[in-house]
């Protein structure tokens, strides 16, 4: 890793151990296409990245998190239940944080093309009537 010179004596210290995880490898690439290439039943479907990881989008629709060879999607009351009977867990990007709002896809339900988009398909409608509530909250 490089350092610029400008921070060379500087109170700022630049660990080589951390910057892989600051660039994605071609692991976490790989995943995120065999996610979209399974997904690929839904149009407009989308992965940006975030925080070491990649959002799912479906046009403007924030509906996924691929994380750590993981995918987790967005649950509302009428969804969480088939998550935790499958013992799914929500997502924790770090030991201080949980996001209850998303839920690891199972395994079975990723390998099955045509379920995940299914499970994905409810997750986007969560997130739809999720803001659509909150727009109308706000009127």
């Amino acid at each position: 890793m490089r350092v610029s010179s400008k921070f060379k004596g500087s109170r700022f210290k630049v660990s080589a151990q951390k910057a892989p995880s600051l660039v994605m490898n071609k692991k976490d690439e790989s995943f995120k296409d065999f996610v979209l290439d399974q997904l690929r039943e839904l149009d407009d479907i989308d992965a940006r990245r975030m925080f070491g990881g990649f959002g799912l989008y479906r046009d403007e629709t924030f509906f996924g998190i691929i994380h750590k060879d993981r995918v987790y999607f967005k649950i509302d009351d009428s969804t969480v239940g088939e998550y935790r009977k499958r013992r799914m867990r929500p997502f924790r990007p770090n030991a201080k944080q949980t996001l209850k709002s998303y839920y690891q896809v199972p395994l079975e339900v990723l390998e099955d093309t045509e379920r995940l988009g299914e499970w994905a398909a409810q997750a986007i409608s969560c997130q739809k009537k999720i803001r659509n509530s909150t727009r109308r909250n706000k009127l």
